[in-house]
């Protein structure tokens, strides 16, 4: 899940608004080695669905729009790094946002890594997502990729869930200290990581996000939040660059960017209203995440 919590009763509830507010027709449904995947139209929405929980989503008559707002802070690493010439993402979903960048940044070739074969052939067949020499796909687990890589990316974006009993969860081998080190040193020298969280800053999930803020800012110098102003996700920004930013620094990098169009996604500079400095509260009693100790599950449950 990528914007609320995976719930039946949740998604029952949402069926019964669905068909008050307009006919909802699922057009395709399979049961994978990792989920029960669903793909639903509504309201000229296509919507992809992870075991009743909604992953992605495209407008069918402009697929670059109807998005869920969270995938546009997968942006900002331009603010630290531009011009991106290569982008690494661990999670595919819908494709949503390897599109986005491969419209949006001519420059760019996107690798996405991702372990559910089913996963691809959804996204090629219902969400319009093709590779080609700029968009490619590797078939498999997110962390194997990169141990065995020798690649090196302008940014690295991680959106990959599994299913626990608590619903959506990240894979706790994918938010150790260990896998955070093992991705800056795949990154270049300004290289910028986003990761995307479903959480909190206080409240819901805030332990989870408490404990990946702090494990990621044992390896990297600068971590940032941006909360989803309509979910409950937070992508949070880490750069190998020691250098702190401030609200009024990035807002003039933005208005740079927009000015030379090196970026043409419609509101990006206002998605710089969710930036946020500080660490979080929840980050003082988190632990720090490592391939010893990644209670994931249990921080998502509020038992830690």
């Amino acid at each position: 899940m990528k914007h609320s919590r995976a719930s039946h009763w949740v998604w029952f509830v949402g069926v019964l608004l669905a068909c008050a507010l307009g006919r909802a027709d699922q057009i395709f449904e399979v049961t994978s080695t990792y989920h029960h995947i669903r793909v639903v139209d509504q309201d000229g929405l296509r919507t992809l669905y992870f075991d009743d929980a909604p992953e992605s989503r495209m407008s069918m008559q402009d697929p670059l729009r109807g998005h869920f707002e969270y995938t546009e802070y997968f942006h900002m690493p331009l603010l630290w790094n531009a011009p991106l010439n290569n982008v690494l993402m661990i999670g595919l979903g819908a494709g949503t946002s390897q599109r986005a960048f491969e419209h949006y940044y001519p420059g760019v070739t996107v690798e996405t890594v991702e372990i559910d074969p089913t996963v691809v052939r959804v996204a090629r067949d219902y969400f319009k997502f093709t590779e080609s020499a700029r968009q490619k796909v590797h078939e498999a687990d997110g962390r194997v990729f990169l141990r065995r890589s020798t690649a090196h990316y302008d940014s690295i974006i991680l959106d990959a869930y599994v299913t626990s009993r608590y619903g959506s969860s990240i894979p706790p081998h994918l938010v150790t200290k260990e896998f955070f080190e093992l991705v800056r040193d795949h990154l270049t020298t300004n290289g910028v990581v986003a990761y995307n969280v479903i959480g909190t800053v206080s409240g819901w999930h805030s332990g989870l996000v408490g404990a990946i803020y702090r494990t990621l800012k044992t390896v990297y110098p600068q971590v940032y939040l941006f909360p989803a102003r309509t979910s409950q996700n937070i992508v949070l920004v880490a750069t190998r660059s020691a250098a702190r930013s401030d609200l009024f620094a990035l807002r003039q990098r933005a208005s740079t960017l927009i000015q030379t169009r090196r970026v043409t996604l419609p509101g990006f500079l206002e998605r710089l209203d969710s930036f946020q400095a500080q660490a979080p509260l929840s980050a003082a009693r988190s632990p720090v995440l490592t391939d010893d100790y990644a209670p994931v599950e249990g921080l998502a449950a509020g038992g830690l």
